[in-house]
């Protein structure tokens, strides 16, 4: 039997003291927060092991301690990537062994 596809977002400023997790779901919530993440430019991430895990954390709470390290991993890699995102930039690759897929274009 297959499994349902799993998704989150994670909302994260640095005045947060860790991420915030906005929405989480499977099957059609899940592709509806892909979906959602394309039309409006944000950068996805597929990791199903950190899905697994972020789908269990209730919307409105940080993440737990434990995911602390995987979770920053990303969104340094992204935050770094951000002065390529002003000038319209693809990528479709890895991050270890996180699968990263950006689409940005400068309009």
């Amino acid at each position: 039997m297959k499994k349902p596809k799993k998704a989150t977002s994670l909302k994260y400023a640095q005045s947060y003291e860790a991420p915030i997790v906005t929405s989480a779901g499977m099957g059609y919530i899940a592709d509806r927060i892909i979906e959602i993440a394309e039309e409006n430019k944000v950068p996805i991430v597929q990791n199903k092991e950190l899905a697994n895990l972020l789908v269990n954390v209730d919307v409105g709470d940080s993440i737990p301690d434990e995911l602390y390290d995987a979770v920053a991993k990303v969104i340094a890699y992204v935050m770094d990537l951000d002065s390529l995102i002003e000038w319209g930039w693809e990528f479709n690759g890895t991050l270890g062994d996180i699968r990263l897929t950006f689409s940005f274009k400068h309009e």
